[in-house]
């Protein structure tokens, strides 16, 4: 199937099945496998098995951005975003932005960058005449940034519907420290996406069966949560960095869950991961000289394009059979690419122990409470 023509031509989305591209796809990954750097390779040695609670679940059928539902009367929130078409690389947010709004979501994209968002919102509202899309900005990265977008938002609509944590920061060579002196990845992937949550929580409990996605990597199973060098003080490293918060992310959306049954919240929380998709997550962070960005150069196959890593978090923002408290990814091999699937949980990721002390954590830093959120 192909997706609706945009800027950049037709999409072709792959299906299930072994094609003789796929053949030659997973010939290619089989034998770069072992010199891909910053995790992969421990990923696919360490992958996850489906949990227990995933155990006999029926198998999701092909699912494109075709079969998101309207959206009409709907309000959505995606951090990130601005990641338009630039040569082969797109961002994810920037396509679930696209998506809902074509479906005829309110949509508000959110990011630092005030130039390439509004670049961003013009592009979707070329593509999709009629759409209702605006950018605000936002940095995850500065708690007072993030405290007085929640606050604007607060001030300009009754509820919320959905809330897509998407935005990440792959992080640099050398440590690097956030407004508030926590280190950049963990504060912007992390505890930004934790704290614009608690502020916003107000809004998504007066919508109508509201829903956060977070947005987590296969990365997540090489992660720890290391509670005595939680900023990466002691040791850094870039990759391990990006591991661990996505791991976090992904202990959050389960504990946000279990916490919303538990408090009669009325909000479902959900992650996915994209597989491995060409985006600019890799220029942007540790740059073309790093293992990832000389991956992303000499095996293009491994990557998929960004609307079809979109695909996952979509349908766990919109589908209705999307369910709270699950995890989608990749239904293809290893879970590089492919379309939305139940996606393996990494082991450490299911300690209920260490994410109730994780997200006591996150409060303390944030200076956020869930039961008072504001």
């Amino acid at each position: 199937m192909t997706h609706p023509p945009g800027e950049n031509g037709p999409v072709e989305v792959e299906r299930r099945g072994l094609s003789r591209r796929s053949f030659v796809r997973l010939v290619g990954v089989g034998a770069g496998v072992a010199i891909v750097g910053g995790g992969t390779a421990a990923f696919v040695a360490n992958r996850p098995e489906m949990s227990p609670r995933q155990q006999g679940l029926p198998r999701i059928p092909d699912w494109t951005a075709d079969d998101v539902p309207s959206l009409r009367g709907r309000s959505a929130l995606v951090t990130g975003g601005n990641g338009y078409p630039v040569e082969d690389r797109s961002g994810l947010g920037y396509h679930n932005a696209l998506e809902l709004a074509r479906a005829g979501a309110e949509v508000t994209i959110a990011s630092r960058n005030q130039e390439r968002g509004a670049e961003a919102v013009r592009r979707i509202r070329a593509d999709v005449p009629g759409a209702s899309i605006r950018f605000e900005t936002l940095d995850l990265a500065d708690l007072a940034s993030v405290a007085a977008f929640a606050e604007r938002m607060r001030a300009s609509r009754t509820s919320l519907d959905l809330l897509v944590n998407n935005a990440a920061d792959g992080g640099q060579l050398a440590r690097q420290v956030s407004a508030d002196g926590f280190e950049r990845v963990l504060a912007t992937n992390t505890i930004g996406h934790f704290v614009l949550t608690a502020r916003l929580l107000p809004l998504l409990r007066a919508a109508d069966a509201p829903r956060v996605v977070w947005v987590s990597s296969l990365r997540a199973a090489t992660g720890t949560i290391n509670f005595d060098d939680l900023q990466s003080a002691h040791e850094y490293d870039y990759g391990a960095a990006y591991s661990n918060s996505k791991l976090a992310n992904l202990m959050l959306a389960f504990e946000m869950q279990r916490r919303s049954t538990a408090g009669g919240w009325g909000v479902s929380s959900i992650a996915a991961h994209p597989g491995v998709a060409r985006t600019n997550l890799i220029p942007d962070g540790p740059g073309p000289d790093s293992t990832e960005g000389r991956n992303h150069r000499y095996m293009p196959f491994l990557y998929q394009p960004g609307a079809q890593g979109a695909l996952p978090t979509l349908y766990a923002a919109t589908s209705p059979q999307a369910e709270a408290g699950a995890y989608y990814g990749p239904a293809g091999f290893m879970g590089l690419s492919g379309l939305p699937a139940w996606a393996g949980i990494p082991e450490q990721a299911e300690d209920q122990r260490v994410a109730a002390r994780l997200w006591t954590t996150l409060e303390q830093l944030g200076e956020v409470t869930f039961r008072r959120a504001g």
